[in-house]
């Protein structure tokens, strides 16, 4: 059947979109997790080097693309693992290690609270994993709406990702899916210092974002402050 070249043109370009947002989706497959930990006022000392050694444990393992560690600002005592794993397959290894269990062992002497793991997807992300940047500025975001508004949620979150890179002093920008609960969101953003968050939080962008997503929230948008453990 004739078609026209235009139309031809048309539908090429379509399937590129396509493919590209499913690649931005997904990712390759990989894991990504978030994981917050809480310990005593007086252990955040001991709370960090123990996560420390974790990491450098973690990154040596079979299928690990990537380990952070990072600690709240303001509130030392808490602290979020941003892992990323090659698949499944190598997230469930990484549970079992033997450097694992010893963690998880170590923390309940000093936690406030059990850890908190979040096994998510890549939504919208990069093809490189962000270096670290000394200085910079950490947020992890957990966003909850309503079952309806997932779905605008989403495109909101979607227009932010092509925005965000646009604001001075910016370096990352990560959206992720929570698996078993597909209306919750975790948001990764690095930014170079304070003025520059300051200025992405001032930008017309970000607060159309949260005007739009405030009437389908779930729950309180939980946005925290981090600087990286070396």
């Amino acid at each position: 059947m004739f078609m026209h070249p235009f139309i031809r043109l048309l539908f090429g370009l379509v399937a590129l979109m396509a493919a590209a947002v499913g690649t931005a989706r997904a990712q390759s497959g990989a894991l990504y997790v978030v994981t917050y930990v809480d310990v005593m006022p007086n252990a955040s000392e001991d709370g960090a080097t123990l996560l420390e050694r974790y990491r450098d444990a973690t990154r040596k393992q079979d299928g690990n693309l990537r380990a952070e560690v990072l600690q709240e600002i303001g509130r030392p005592n808490r602290f979020a693992v941003v892992e990323v794993w090659k698949d499944k397959a190598a997230f469930d290894a990484h549970g079992t290690a033997a450097s694992t269990t010893q963690f998880r062992d170590k923390l309940k002497a000093i936690q406030n609270a059990p850890y908190d793991e979040r096994i998510t997807n890549g939504l919208y992300v990069g093809s490189a994993m962000p270096k670290s940047h000394a200085g910079a500025i950490y947020v992890v975001t957990h966003v909850d709406v309503i079952p309806p508004g997932k779905d605008d949620c989403i495109a909101a979150l979607k227009l932010m990702s092509t925005d965000t890179p646009k604001d001075p002093g910016y370096v990352s920008y990560e959206v992720l899916q929570q698996a078993n609960r597909s209306n919750h969101f975790t948001v990764l953003e690095i930014w170079s210092n304070k003025k520059s968050l300051d200025g992405h939080a001032e930008a017309a962008h970000t607060r159309a974002f949260r005007e739009k997503l405030t009437p389908a929230a779930g729950a309180l948008y939980d946005e925290r402050f981090y600087k990286a453990l070396s």
